[in-house]
């Protein structure tokens, strides 16, 4: 699976970046026809839960989507990534 990420209006450490690869690389022990993963991490103007992760995951016919705002983007990130994880669980049923 290819993974893009990208922060929009900072940088983000290359320690972060690791992280949510890593993340998102164990989705494939679900579902191991992932094509891409694409992920935007944005600074939102509210006061404590400001920092928002969305991952949108590219899979054969169809695209997954979940978007988390939390108090760090690993809270973040975590959430995301088990949103898809169920997202993936209800796809793989259906088939």
């Amino acid at each position: 699976m290819e993974i893009k990420v990208q922060s929009i209006h900072f940088d983000a450490d290359q320690k972060l970046i690791e992280f949510i690869e890593e993340k998102l690389n164990k989705l494939t022990n679900y579902y191991d026809k992932i094509i891409l993963g694409d992920v935007y991490l944005k600074l939102e103007p509210s006061d404590i839960e400001n920092k928002v992760t969305e991952i949108k995951l590219s899979i054969p016919g169809k695209d997954l989507f979940a978007k988390k705002q939390c108090k760090s983007f690993e809270e973040a990130t975590d959430e995301a990534v088990e949103a898809l994880r169920r997202q993936i669980s209800k796809h793989k049923s259906k088939k």
